[in-house]
């Protein structure tokens, strides 16, 4: 019904950036909000940043100033610049939708997951 694909992790040195995109297919006639969380082994789920309809964003504290999300409604996807990253950046990050879908008569919304995509800073 609803696909969400993460792409762009990988391997980077302390202090490199990376974008991470997620892509929407699917039976969607907007997405309402975005949001990526992240996950690092043996941590709880946390929640990174995330963008509003309206294009409102918030990010937790530990990457003000170094993240951005944004998002491309009409190509249904979202992005997290991700600058001067750090060891503690390390973990699986997911990015998580809110959609209306259906039909203009028959509406419906939903919350949808990504698979994850693996971040690793190391050097």
């Amino acid at each position: 019904q609803v696909q969400v694909v993460e792409s762009g992790g990988g391997a980077v040195q302390p202090g490199g950036s990376l974008r991470l995109s997620c892509a929407a297919s699917g039976n969607i006639l907007s997405i309402f909000s975005m949001r990526w969380y992240r996950q690092a082994p043996g941590k709880q789920r946390e929640l990174v940043a995330s963008i509003s309809s309206g294009g409102v964003q918030k990010y937790g504290d530990s990457v003000k100033g170094r993240f951005t999300i944004s998002r491309d409604n009409a190509k249904k996807t979202g992005y997290l610049q991700m600058n001067s990253l750090k060891p503690e950046d390390t973990a699986v990050y997911y990015c998580n939708i809110t959609v209306v879908g259906g039909t203009p008569d028959a509406m419906w919304d939903g919350d949808f997951w990504g698979q994850g995509t693996q971040v690793t800073v190391s050097s």
